[in-house]
């Protein structure tokens, strides 16, 4: 006979849920933490000590409550104190923030990043020293948790190796243990693809907040997906879930860096949308060429506009495509794909009309990313607070002493 959960675990699974509420929901009242976990009072108060204790969260009287009697305390995120590493490597950037526990983005670095192969000690030194940067900045008594990246590749999760990454030119390469090395936190990197990780952050904090059915597609020199399905990132069998700029959309058409011919990658990406709108040449790549396409179509230009169309089309093929096998509620656009399906939206909703059924199509609400560019950060952010959400016993266990600040 199978024993029960012990009241340990009772509590354990109680603190991670209270404090995933004030991380996600911000601060909140105890009182409207008692309905919403459905405890008690005593039980709320217990917990919310616990994690006080922890220097996890902070209670305090709240501004005005409009009536009579004893106000109920308001607990909320130590968001200056507890913070993690949030890492983003894409084709063109590097991005390093410090976030607060509940989501506050503190401090941020951006650089550009020069396209070609993987240079793994150049790549992770630059983030450690960003990451050393913000560290110096941060008080005595503020304490790291955890760290994640958010990287344009296919990642193993068992230990955050990126198995390929054809826009970064990368492969088998152990980005995550390099990169936990040169922090020196004492602390395992996890790493995400950063299209998974968007998804996660427009989910919880973004536009697509409360919708348990979406899909995120996320466009930098390719494209890449997240699919949120019952309120659950799918991540696939060994991580690599999400893959949709490789389905295949034209069989025969343009060749795909990942080998194959015809993907949605292959047909909407950079380098499709510049080469139909003639704009191939030095100088001629990343972000602000695509918005410069965009730009130049609603001023008239019909060679860019017949590029946006060709593109829209493809695009909404695939979205047609997705639309039918998932059934979500939203497909949200971000990265360059924002700037492309504000260009086209007019044909992505033709091929939608033309190739998704009607009940898939019926309810759908398409939507451009509201989080923009700290979306792979935001993402990378809270799978790094994963652990601690999931299990505070640690942090309270640890509080005690054990946090110990690197060397500055």
């Amino acid at each position: 006979m199978r024993a029960g959960p012990s009241q340990e675990d009772i509590r354990r699974h109680n603190l991670g849920a209270l404090l995933r509420h004030v991380h996600l929901g911000g601060p909140i009242s105890r009182a409207e933490l008692t309905t919403k976990m459905g405890l008690n009072r005593s039980t709320i108060m217990a917990l919310t000590s616990d994690l006080t204790a922890a220097g996890l969260v902070r209670e305090e009287l709240p501004r005005e409550t409009g009536r009579a009697g004893r106000p109920s305390l308001v607990v909320r995120p130590e968001s200056a104190r507890v913070y993690v590493f949030a890492f983003d490597v894409g084709p063109d950037r590097l991005a390093v923030a410090r976030v607060g526990l509940g989501g506050v983005i503190l401090d941020r670095r951006d650089t550009a990043r020069e396209r070609g192969p993987f240079q793994l000690d150049e790549l992770t030194g630059a983030l450690a020293g960003f990451a050393r940067q913000m560290r110096r900045k941060t008080r005595d008594d503020t304490v790291c948790v955890g760290a994640a990246a958010a990287v344009s590749g296919g990642v193993r999760k068992a230990d955050g190796v990126v198995r390929f990454g054809p826009n970064l030119l990368a492969e088998e390469v152990p980005f995550g243990e390099e990169l936990g090395r040169r922090l020196g936190l004492g602390l395992p990197v996890s790493v995400g693809n950063d299209a998974n990780l968007a998804a996660l952050a427009e989910h919880s904090r973004g536009v697509g907040a409360a919708v348990r059915d979406l899909i995120y597609l996320h466009g930098d020199v390719g494209i890449g997906g997240g699919i949120i399905a019952g309120g659950h990132l799918l991540g696939g069998h060994d991580g690599y879930g999400g893959e949709v700029g490789h389905m295949v959309i034209n069989p025969g058409g343009r060749a795909c860096g990942c080998g194959s011919h015809g993907c949605l990658e292959a047909e909407v990406g950079e380098r499709a949308l510049l080469e139909a709108a003639g704009r191939v040449g030095p100088g001629q790549h990343g972000r602000d060429a695509v918005r410069a396409v965009v730009e130049a179509a609603d001023r008239g230009d019909i060679e860019a506009q017949d590029a946006l169309s060709k593109v829209g089309d493809w695009l909404g093929l695939g979205v047609a495509n997705l639309v039918n096998i998932f059934n979500p509620e939203m497909v949200i656009f971000g990265g360059m794909l924002r700037e492309i399906y504000l260009g086209s939206a007019a044909q992505v909703r033709t091929q939608l009309a033309l190739h998704a059924m009607a009940p898939q199509r019926e309810r759908l609400r398409l939507r451009t990313s509201s989080l923009g560019d700290a979306a792979t950060l935001v993402g990378a952010a809270e799978l790094a607070f994963a652990h601690v959400l999931a299990d505070p016993l640690e942090v309270l266990a640890r509080a005690g002493g054990s946090y110990e600040r690197t060397v500055r």
